[in-house]
């Protein structure tokens, strides 16, 4: 049958964009529908405007610590107003650019809900409309815990909304999203307390970060909470009261769920295309990011596999590629780096000490040091953690991981060589750039301790 599109793409955030234009760039006749805003979580109510409060919260400090460097400053304060304006009219300019990307490459948009009507018919908007393959790169969206009172705290995507800082806030959660907010609200002024369930937060990273991320939130004077559950949230006079599952009460003017994102399937009309979810309704695909029918796609945060931008966007040109340019071709979802942007920052790529040593007998470098601004600034708990995981039998870098100034920036870097598969040798082999903290990945010279190594009498035995 003759189709209307080639492709239709359900979700105009960054996997479908890239994936929409690049195969209209190979010549395939592509739709595309977005219900909420271009660009996606990323552009929109995460990264872009997350990291512009990051650095709002850094302007403050260095305002702070420059009487330390011999420069007499006054600051007078925060204006939460400003910075909502400048932010604002930088994610409106973005989210525009995605747009004039697609027209520019004879992409036809549609600003309405797509849902599924058979395997190869949607409804978008009032219009019913056909393609011969489908994406669904809905992404993910934010979700409150199930307690009593939940209806009364807010949301990640409420950060971006509020009129004012709120002066005391908690925040569930121990995740990127949580800890990050936990710092940009403190940065600008707020009470802030963290309530998690681990004992630990970040959750999958090296525990040497993890352990050194509570030192730094509390050097800035961020509560946090571990090991408990919030309960109950309720209104008194005014404020809220979060109860715990410790029995104590913390009063808040405002409550942050970073409590985890869900894929965005609902309503979709799924099953009337015969697509598979999972329990947590992700779509399932095989690793050609095909669903239970063959012709239709997801991609992103819906699959729920690694939840970064980069990532969707790596995977949405390759698909493209490899449907409409004859070029097959994946995206790899191993060593992928990434950062979490609290204060200070953290970056990391490859496996944690405990992932590698569970595949055999790794040697582990570490060193913490106070780095040369804050020598001068005397700022507490900005003390920087590298740490480099090598393999025993092959020399090869299985994971780097760093907690300090520039973390992001130093991390993108170190990624390449460790995708490239580097050895530790590759790594002292390089010169290192004076005076930086970077360096310092490139002169580990001593070994912390090693790990994976089977118990004395369990070898024994063998």
């Amino acid at each position: 049958m003759a189709y209307d599109f080639d492709l239709f793409v359900i979700g105009g955030g960054s996997a479908g964009v890239r994936c929409a234009r690049i195969s209209a760039g190979h010549g395939a006749r592509v739709g595309v529908a977005e219900e909420r805003f271009w660009g996606g979580t990323c552009v929109n109510v995460g990264c872009v405007p997350k990291k512009i409060m990051v650095n709002a919260t850094e302007y403050g400090q260095w305002a702070e610590d420059a009487a330390a460097f011999g420069w007499d400053l006054e600051v007078k304060g925060h204006d939460w107003a400003r910075l909502a304006e400048a932010r604002d009219r930088e994610v409106a300019r973005l989210s525009g650019i995605y747009g004039k990307l697609l027209a520019g490459n004879g992409v036809t948009t549609f600003d309405a809900r797509a849902k599924f009507l058979d395997a190869h018919t949607l409804q978008v908007g009032g219009k019913r409309v056909t393609a011969e393959r489908i994406l669904i790169a809905t992404g993910g969206t934010p979700q409150r815990l199930d307690i009593p009172g939940a209806e009364l705290g807010l949301i990640s995507d409420d950060l971006f909304t509020l009129k004012a800082l709120p002066k005391r806030v908690v925040v569930i959660g121990a995740g990127y999203i949580a800890l990050e907010f936990a710092c940009i609200l403190r940065g600008l002024g707020a009470e802030v307390d963290v309530m998690y369930r681990a004992a630990l937060p970040l959750r999958g990273f090296d525990d040497d970060i993890r352990t050194a991320t509570v030192e730094a939130l509390q050097a800035q004077g961020i509560t946090l909470h571990p090991d408990v559950s919030p309960t109950r949230i309720t209104r008194v006079e005014g404020h809220l009261m979060v109860a715990m599952s410790n029995n104590f009460m913390r009063e808040a003017d405002a409550v942050f769920f970073c409590t985890g994102r869900s894929p965005n399937t609902a309503g979709l009309g799924l099953e009337e295309a015969g697509v598979a979810t999972n329990a947590s309704g992700a779509v399932v695909v095989d690793e050609d990011h095909r669903t239970s029918q063959a012709h239709i796609y997801a991609l992103g945060d819906v699959i729920d596999r690694v939840n970064l931008t980069p990532m969707a966007t790596a995977t949405g040109h390759a698909l493209a590629d490899t449907l409409f340019g004859n070029k097959p071709r994946k995206a790899s979802y191993e060593d992928v780096p990434t950062a979490v942007f609290t204060n200070p920052p953290i970056g990391t790529v490859g496996l944690s000490e405990a992932e590698a040593a569970a595949r055999g007998p790794v040697d582990v470098y570490v060193t913490r040091f106070t780095p040369m601004r804050h020598t001068i600034s005397g700022r507490p708990g900005r003390r920087t953690l590298m740490k480099l995981i090598v393999c025993q039998k092959t020399d090869k870098v299985l994971g780097a991981h760093m907690l300090g100034e520039d973390a992001a920036e130093i991390m993108q870097g170190i990624g390449i060589a460790v995708r490239m598969g580097a050895t530790k040798a590759d790594f002292d082999r390089t010169i290192g750039i004076h005076p930086t903290a970077a360096e310092e990945f490139v002169t580990l010279r001593t070994r912390a301790r090693e790990a994976g190594v089977q118990p004395p009498s369990q070898q024994a035995a063998e």
